[in-house]
């Protein structure tokens, strides 16, 4: 188990902008959840002639759309520090003897890192909120659909972990392969060129056709949740629900399979990111030991000196 220490310093570092930041989308995720189960109460208010359900429906989407601009607007200033602060403080620590191949790599890897931070972080937090908000909210329509929503949790499971397995392979080799793209460029022969960049060609379709593979095989599970719910939910026990209800039950079904979507993402990004900061902490601790022996060898050379004069 290798250390984090990149990530680790930039949460500490910049956690009061990052915590106002994931708390803005929080709140905004936590009205994207609302609007379903408002909107399907605005329903059920207007076939009975009331307005009052359309009214909370509209001060919610309000406050939903303040927060998520405030955010946006937010978010970029933050994340752009922190990459600014992040590439020129790495760069900084290189020495004469640096592989300016690998430094070229791992300063396109640290934008892959802060746009962890910045896209993926907040896509998981969203997932989070799909899936269980999705599931809390339907027990209180119909707890039969939540059981057949957990039933699908363990078969996505086991084809996330097969997948991520894959994926961190993968990950790996092509991360390796970037970081000779300087060098190779540099070199300028022709088949070492066509070489490098077919190899990355072929990396990045294998990465594609098991992304397309556990894509197919994710959805095949969501039809089947999807239409085992609305069965279940549409007429259980010969009651017909309200049309305010069964259009809440299936923008939540919808919510929850979004979530289940984002599982074979999440591990795959996470693949990416322990390779990326595995990386970068190792080049920062090649720098530290050069730099360290290169004073250690200044020092000595000094001391030798005063003794010759002395």
């Amino acid at each position: 188990m290798y250390k984090i220490s990149i990530l680790g310093s930039l949460i500490k570092e910049y956690r009061l902008k990052l915590f106002l930041t994931y708390s803005l989308f929080s709140l905004e995720m936590l009205g994207a959840l609302l609007r379903p189960f408002f909107l399907g109460l605005a329903i059920n208010d207007l076939i009975k002639g009331s307005y009052h359900g359309l009214i909370v429906l509209s001060i919610i989407h309000l406050c939903w759309l303040i927060i998520g601009t405030i955010r946006h607007m937010y978010d970029t200033r933050t994340f752009t520090s922190i990459y600014t602060s992040m590439v020129t403080r790495f760069l900084s620590k290189r020495n004469q003897n640096a592989d300016v191949s690998m430094l070229s790599a791992h300063s396109t890897l640290s934008r892959e890192l802060v746009d962890f931070l910045e896209s993926d972080l907040p896509y998981i937090i969203e997932a989070f909120y799909n899936i269980i908000g999705s599931l809390v909210l339907l027990y209180f329509y119909e707890s039969n659909v939540v059981f057949i929503c957990f039933a699908i949790l363990f078969p996505v499971g086991v084809i996330s972990y097969f997948y991520g397995k894959k994926m961190k392979a993968l990950t790996k080799l092509k991360n390796d392969e970037l970081e000779k793209q300087v060098s190779v460029i540099a070199f300028g022969n022709k088949d070492s060129i066509n070489k490098h960049y077919n190899k990355l060609r072929n990396l990045q379709i294998k990465i594609s056709d098991k992304e397309a593979w556990n894509f197919g095989m994710i959805e095949i599970l969501v039809l089947i949740v999807i239409g085992f719910s609305l069965i279940v939910s549409s007429k259980l026990f010969g009651t017909v629900l309200l049309a305010g209800n069964i259009i809440g039950i299936y923008n939540y079904i919808l919510k929850f399979v979004s979530g289940l979507d984002t599982i074979p993402y999440t591990v795959q990004r996470f693949s990416l990111l322990k390779d990326i900061i595995k990386r970068i902490d190792n080049q920062s601790e090649k720098f530290e030991t050069s730099n360290n022996g290169e004073a250690q060898t200044q020092e000595k050379f000094t001391q030798g000196v005063l003794k010759l004069s002395a």
